[in-house]
């Protein structure tokens, strides 16, 4: 019986024995928050690159290291394991720790292909273990925010959203994009409006580095007919993080660049139709107050962990779960798919 399900002789809850792979870009952040938790033990973490472990030991000391993965699953007494090194690493990397009964967190995307998504989801389901990725913007409090905005209603019916997240580089030749920004963009749609889209279509253009897009414009399509656009790019004079919903009532702004008046909601759109319009007659549009909510922020990274220790411990599904990371993976590949059918649609559709 593992720490999590003994527990403490005090009434308490044992911490999660948590085991860390990868302390490269974003390992670090991972590990802060871990070990100001209460309820995380950081066991042991295990990275290719003696000069990271070298970083990690400096800051805990404390935490054992190894550069062998195998020899961490088999020789540590761990409850789960953080996976936070390259994409393409993914699969493998999760793959073992699941077969070795370990409750897995994986950085996003959950793979690069749709298939090892599929096989990390069956396998979870089978070993009996939590599997989730890190689809970090989902535990924005921002973001819930709008999410239970929409959900009252005051917004209408969500009618379309469009995102832009642009920049001036930084400029990757191993995975395109849409590979490398989109993930925040795709999941965020996803989970404000509650289903998975059924198509997309897509164009980008390779301006620095041939055959990597760094450009790519994104159309998702869902079945109940919203709609929603994805714009990314490494080559941009803004740095732009946007989110644009509009519904039949208001339609609202997310600016995750202003440091506290994130959200901006306009009360305008178009007035209701008459039943009988005389020729010559327009529809008439609506202007109303613009408001900005107060929104106490918190760091999304520290809900994220909070969230997958608490899966661990008492067996929920994660609310980014591996499912969840299955359906962005579909996306972004048909993204890819589409762009090289230049433009075409393609369906996303998955099912496990």
């Amino acid at each position: 019986m593992s720490a999590v399900d003994a527990g403490r002789t005090d009434g308490g809850s044992a911490p999660v024995r948590v085991g860390v792979v990868g302390f490269g870009y974003w390992g670090p952040n991972i590990v802060r928050n871990l070990d100001r938790l209460g309820d995380a033990e950081i066991v042991v973490a295990c990275d290719l690159s003696e000069a990271n472990l070298g970083k990690l030991a400096q800051l805990y000391p404390y935490v054992e290291t190894t550069t062998d993965l195998d020899a961490m699953l088999a020789d540590y007494d761990l409850d789960a394991v953080v996976v936070v090194t390259s994409a393409p690493s993914h699969y493998v990397i999760a793959s073992k720790v699941i077969a070795a009964g370990k409750h897995c967190f994986v950085e996003k995307p959950l793979t690069l292909t749709t298939e090892d998504s599929e096989k990390l989801v069956r396998a979870a389901d089978e070993a009996g273990v939590t599997l989730m990725v890190g689809h970090l913007m989902e535990y924005h409090s921002a973001i819930n925010w709008i999410k239970e905005y929409i959900a009252g209603g005051d917004l209408g019916d969500v009618l379309y959203v469009y995102m832009q997240r642009l920049n001036l580089g930084k400029v990757r030749t191993e995975e395109n994009a849409f590979w490398s920004l989109a993930p925040h963009d795709v999941s965020i749609v996803l989970y404000l409006l509650g289903e998975a889209p059924d198509y997309v279509s897509a164009n980008g253009a390779a301006y620095v580095t041939p055959g990597v897009h760094d450009t790519v414009f994104a159309n998702l399509h869902f079945p109940s007919g919203k709609m929603a656009n994805i714009h990314v790019s490494w080559l941009d004079p803004h740095k732009v993080r946007k989110l644009t919903v509009v519904g039949t009532r208001k339609m609202l702004v997310f600016d995750d660049m202003q440091a506290t008046e994130k959200i901006w909601i306009y009360d305008r759109g178009v007035g209701e139709p008459k039943k009988a319009m005389a020729y010559g007659e327009d529809l008439t549009l609506r202007f109303g107050d613009i408001s900005v909510p107060w929104v106490p922020l918190k760091e999304p990274l520290a809900i994220e962990v909070q969230h997958f220790l608490d899966c661990c411990r008492d067996g929920q599904t994660p609310r980014s779960d591996g499912r969840d990371g299955l359906r962005v993976v579909r996306v972004l590949e048909a993204v890819d798919e589409s762009m090289a059918a230049g433009g075409a649609p393609v369906t996303t559709s998955v099912e496990v």
